[in-house]
C-alpha cells in the first residue's frame, strides 16, 4: 500500500496510470523538503515492479528489496553533501538506462534535489528525456522547481505534493506512532505540513537539539557586536558552502523566528510556530518596533533570493547582519 499521507489526488492519478498501463516515462515530484517526495518515489518504484495484485503491496520480494535499497533496477542519486549533481552522475545513469531491466519489470532512476543538476548534467538529462528508452521511468524530485530547466519540466508529468494540515499530522503522530499529545502538537507546528520532518525527529532527537542551538545563536544577535555578527556570518556561509540543505534549514528557522516576532508584536500569539520559545519571542517583540521587524523579514526574503541566485554566501549574510536591528533587549517585568 502507498505510505504517503495527505496526497490522495496524486495517489489516485498514479493508481489509474498503473491499472491502465498509462505510466509516464518521467515524473517531476515537486514540493517542500520532507513533504513526502522520497517516500512517493520509493512507493512508485515498488508499484512498477510489484508482483502482487494491489500495487504496491510492500510485502513481496521486489517491494522489500526496493525498500532496503538492494534492487538492481532502482537507482537513486542525490545532492548528499555536494553543491551540485554533476555530469558524471547523469552519464552513469545513462549507461544503466541502455540496459534492459535485470530483476524487475522497469528500471527506475530517482534524482533527488534535481534542481541542483549542473548545467552540463541538466542538458545531458534533457537529451535522455527527449528519447526515452522503453521500460525506463525517471523520477525527479525538487523543492525549488524554478531552478530547473523549463525544457526538463515540460518533458515530465508534474506531481505537486502539498503540505499536510497540522491536525492530520497530529493524528498520524498520536495514532500511528504513539507520540504524546504535547509533543505531537509541537512537531505538527514546527514541520510546516511536512510529515517526513516530524518523523525524522522521532528517529533522531538531535534535530531538535540542533534547532535549539541555532535559535540560541539567532536570538543573541540583537545584542551582539558587529564583529560577533560578522563572525557568525562566516560560520553560516561555511555551512552553506558545505551543504545547500543545511543552508535552507537555517534560513527557514530564521524566517519562522522573525515571523513569530511579528505575530506577537501584532497580538497574534496563537498563530506562532515556535510555541516552545514564546517567552523569548515576546521579549524580543517588546524591544523592537513593528517597522524594524518588518524590515528584518524583508531583508531575510532578499537574502533567500540572492543565495538562490548563487550570490557569494558570506557577502549575503554580512549584508543581512548590517541590516538587522541592534540594541539591548529590555528587561522583563
Amino acid at each position: 500500500m502507498w505510505q504517503v499521507i495527505g496526497q490522495d489526488k496524486i495517489l489516485s492519478l498514479l493508481d489509474y496510470g498503473l491499472k491502465s498501463n498509462a505510466i509516464a516515462h518521467a515524473y517531476l515530484m515537486v514540493g517542500p523538503r520532507h513533504v513526502g517526495k522520497g517516500t512517493l518515489a520509493m512507493n512508485l518504484a515498488q508499484a512498477l515492479n510489484c508482483d502482487a495484485a494491489e500495487l504496491p503491496c510492500g510485502q513481496c520480494n521486489s517491494c522489500q528489496r526496493i525498500r532496503e535499497g538492494k534492487h538492481a533496477d532502482v537507482t537513486p542519486i542525490g545532492l548528499d553533501s555536494r553543491t551540485e549533481i554533476g555530469i558524471d552522475d547523469i552519464r552513469g545513469l545513462q549507461r544503466l538506462a541502455n540496459l534492459p531491466p535485470y530483476e524487475g519489470k522497469y528500471k527506475v532512476f530517482i534524482i533527488d534535489d534535481a534542481e541542483y543538476l549542473s548545467t552540463e548534467a541538466a542538458n545531458s538529462l534533457l537529451k535522455i528525456l527527449e528519447e526515452p528508452p522503453p521500460k525506463i521511468v525517471w523520477l525527479l524530485l525538487a523543492a525549488e522547481e524554478e531552478r530547473l530547466l523549463s525544457t526538463i519540466i515540460s518533458r515530465c508529468q508534474r506531481l505537486e505534493l502539498k503540505p499536510v494540515p497540522s491536525e492530520r499530522i497530529q493524528e498520524v503522530l498520536i495514532n500511528l506512532h504513539k507520540v504524546d499529545a504535547h509533543k505531537a502538537k509541537l512537531l505538527a507546528q514546527l514541520c510546516h505540513g511536512r510529515l517526513g520532518w516530524a518523523l525524522s525527529v522521532l528517529v533522531n532527537e538531535d534535530i531538535l537539539e540542533q534547532r535549539s542551538q541555532r535559535i540560541a545563536k539567532l536570538s543573541s544577535l540583537l545584542a551582539a557586536s558587529l564583529e560577533q555578527r560578522f563572525g557568525y556570518a562566516q560560520e553560516l556561509a561555511n555551512q552553506f558552502g558545505q551543504s545547500r540543505k543545511v543552508g535552507a534549514e537555517i534560513l527557514e528557522i530564521w524566517l519562522d523566528w522573525w515571523r513569530d516576532v511579528m505575530l506577537i508584536k501584532g497580538g497574534c500569539q496563537e498563530a506562532i510556530i515556535n510555541v516552545d520559545y514564546e517567552t523569548i519571542l515576546a521579549e524580543q517583540a517588546r524591544g523592537l518596533s513593528l517597522a524594524e521587524i518588518e524590515e528584518s523579514l524583508t531583508a531575510l526574503g532578499l537574502l533567500q533570493e540572492r543565495i538562490s541566485k548563487n550570490v557569494n554566501p558570506r557577502l549575503a549574510w554580512e549584508w543581512l547582519m548590517l541590516n538587522l536591528p541592534s540594541r539591548k533587549l529590555r528587561a522583563k517585568h
